[in-house]
């Protein structure tokens, strides 16, 4: 579907001199003569490498439909790959851990995601907001350290490093976004 340059928005996905591009950023800049023109960042989907381009406002970009599929995680590893079941047809999908990137490691066993494709092929996998997870290592509470930030360092189940509160022990539930990999609330 073909749409003006001037309507792409963060998230858009197009496919410009023959690649699969995702729109990061859209600034339309105004000179004082001449016409408007839309500078666009993209990043390529295959490689991930950022590209700027400059397009005249009227002027026309592919649009590329994706397809979401609401799936549940069965099992994985970095090396041969990440398997996820389709909940309407009970298909699988392999998903390699470069397109899973960092989130992997918060993957649960009946985790329920979202998964991008474009011609079959996975694009991108949206992880829950927040999961809980057990801190198995929590450094101790130095008294009278208020000079400093009020959060210590914390070790998780899954082995990621977050920042907790003074008052969070090893052992405990927390839960954790998935996003930036920091610290919410104690578990419920």
């Amino acid at each position: 579907m073909k749409v003006t340059a001037i309507t792409l928005r963060g998230g858009n996905v197009v496919e410009h001199e023959g690649k699969l591009m995702v729109v990061v950023k859209n600034e339309i800049n105004q000179p004082g003569k001449g016409a408007s023109v839309s500078q666009v960042v993209m990043r390529d989907v295959r490689t991930g490498n950022k590209m700027e381009f400059r397009f005249r406002t009227q002027e026309m970009v592919e649009r590329v439909r994706l397809d979401q599929h609401e799936c549940t995680f069965l099992f994985g590893d970095a090396e041969s790959g990440y398997t996820f079941m389709q909940k309407d047809n009970y298909e699988q999908i392999l998903v390699g851990a470069d397109i899973m990137g960092e989130q992997a490691a918060f993957l649960q066993d009946g985790m329920e995601v979202e998964i991008e494709t474009y011609e079959g092929k996975p694009l991108s996998v949206t992880l829950p907001d927040s999961v809980i997870l057990e801190i198995v290592e929590a450094d101790p509470v130095v008294k009278g350290q208020t000079a400093s930030s009020s959060y210590k360092p914390a070790v998780l189940s899954n082995g990621v490093k977050v920042m907790v509160p003074p008052f969070i022990e090893a052992g405990e539930k927390i839960v954790v976004r998935t996003e930036d990999s920091s610290y919410v609330e104690r578990a419920k």
